[in-house]
């Protein structure tokens, strides 16, 4: 079990698996810088937030929620939980659903954060969490996730790496990723494509000073 001191966030997860400089820059040296794609996803994580809680008798929608794990080490906010309860009032079942301002990912990015989120919510309510959802802004609708043991695993995995990460604390030398690196909004402050083309060049000199050396070891 982890103390409350040693929590990490649920958002470093994502982060890390997106790419672990980006991790680095914006958990460790602290940094941020804000594009229209983080801008439209704070203002619709924002109006998240002052949305108002639905409750009937055996179901209750949570906004904003606060979650954590003291088995994980993890703490955090869900965009919104859908809690099934019984007649006493006991949570049964809750869906974790994220807001997202695209469409569908590929990758399992997304994925390992809603996952984090039903690992903190099955430890808050003592129950098991068989999916959870996404709500795509751009597409106006709900996609399920099934929480398996294969996302478990590959999440709960995740969590030690970006411990160790954390405790590490270097941040990772930039490499350019088109795919990568031109949707992300530190791109100016990481500068992978000139960083990165500087470390080639350094690579580049030291492998051609091992290969002196080793040609004047051989005459």
């Amino acid at each position: 079990m982890f103390s409350e001191d040693d929590l990490i966030p649920v958002s470093a997860l994502q982060h890390a698996l997106f790419c672990e400089r980006q991790f680095a820059l914006i958990h460790i040296e602290q940094l941020w810088e804000e594009n229209l794609f983080t801008a439209e996803g704070r203002l619709l994580h924002e109006r998240v937030d002052v949305e108002h809680h639905e409750s009937r008798k055996l179901f209750r929608q949570e906004y904003g929620m606060a979650i954590r794990s003291l088995k994980y080490g993890l703490i955090g906010k869900c965009d919104l939980v859908e809690l099934y309860l019984d007649r006493n009032g006991n949570v049964q079942d809750a869906i974790p659903v994220e807001f997202k301002r695209g469409t569908d990912k590929e990758d399992d990015v997304d994925r390992v954060q809603l996952c984090a989120q039903a690992l903190c919510l099955e430890e808050m309510f003592g129950i098991t969490i068989t999916n959870g959802q996404f709500y795509y802004l751009k597409n106006h609708r709900r996609t399920t996730t099934e929480i398996d043991s294969a996302l478990r695993k590959k999440t709960i995995d995740l969590c030690e790496h970006v411990r160790y990460l954390f405790n590490k604390a270097i941040t990772p030398p930039a490499i350019y990723d088109k795919h990568t690196c031109d949707r992300c909004s530190l791109i100016e402050i990481c500068m992978p494509k000139k960083v990165g083309s500087g470390i080639k060049r350094v690579d580049r000199f030291i492998q051609t000073q091992l290969q002196l050396s080793r040609m004047e070891c051989e005459q």
